[in-house]
C-alpha cells in the first residue's frame, strides 16, 4: 500500500501549468516539522515536493500562498528524466489525491489580535456600528418580508 498523510506549510507559492491536453497540474513544496529536536535543541523540518492535478490544482494556485498550512493525502511517486548533460535524474514527490486548506500564515496572528479586548482596531468581522440584530431560532426568519405568498401544485408548469 502506498499512502501518505502530511501536514505542513507551503515553502513557496504554487506553480500552475497545463499539459498538452489542457490538464491543470500544480507543484509546490511543504515544510513538515519532525516530532523531535536535534542535539542543539532545534526542531528540524523535511521539505516535501507535492504535485496536484486538475481542478484541485487550479484551486491550490488560486487560494494558497507561501506559508499557508495544508493537509495532504496522497501517494509517493518516483520518476526519472535525463537532464541537459544527459545524466539520469530521479525525483521523488507526493502526488496529492486531496489537499485540505487548514489556514494561512497569518491566521494565528489574526486570531490573537481579534481576541484582544483592548484593541480599538476593527476585526475582519467588524461591519461597523454597535447594534446587532439577532433572530431567535424559534421565530420565523421571513416574518418581516411583507405579505404571505400562496403556492399550489396546480400552478406549476410540469
Amino acid at each position: 500500500m502506498n499512502k501518505v498523510f502530511l501536514i505542513g506549510r507551503l515553502t513557496r507559492d504554487p506553480e500552475l501549468r497545463y499539459t498538452g491536453s489542457n490538464t491543470a497540474v500544480a507543484s509546490f513544496s511543504i515544510a513538515v516539522n519532525r516530532n523531535f529536536t536535534n542535539q542543539s535543541g532545534e526542531r528540524e523540518a523535511d521539505f516535501i515536493n507535492i504535485v496536484v492535478w486538475r481542478k484541485q490544482a487550479e484551486n491550490v494556485k488560486n487560494y494558497l500562498t507561501q506559508g499557508s498550512q495544508v493537509a495532504i493525502d496522497g501517494r509517493i511517486q518516483t520518476r526519472s528524466y535525463d537532464d541537459q548533460d544527459g545524466k539520469k535524474r530521479y525525483v521523488t514527490e507526493v502526488v496529492a489525491d486531496n489537499v485540505e486548506f487548514l489556514g494561512s500564515k497569518n491566521s494565528n496572528s489574526q486570531s490573537n489580535n481579534s481576541s484582544s479586548s483592548a484593541s480599538s482596531e476593527p476585526t475582519p468581522y467588524d461591519f461597523g456600528g454597535s447594534e446587532q440584530t439577532t433572530t431567535a431560532v424559534d421565530s420565523n426568519p421571513f416574518a418581516d418580508f411583507g405579505s404571505s405568498i400562496e403556492i399550489s401544485d396546480d400552478e406549476l408548469p410540469f
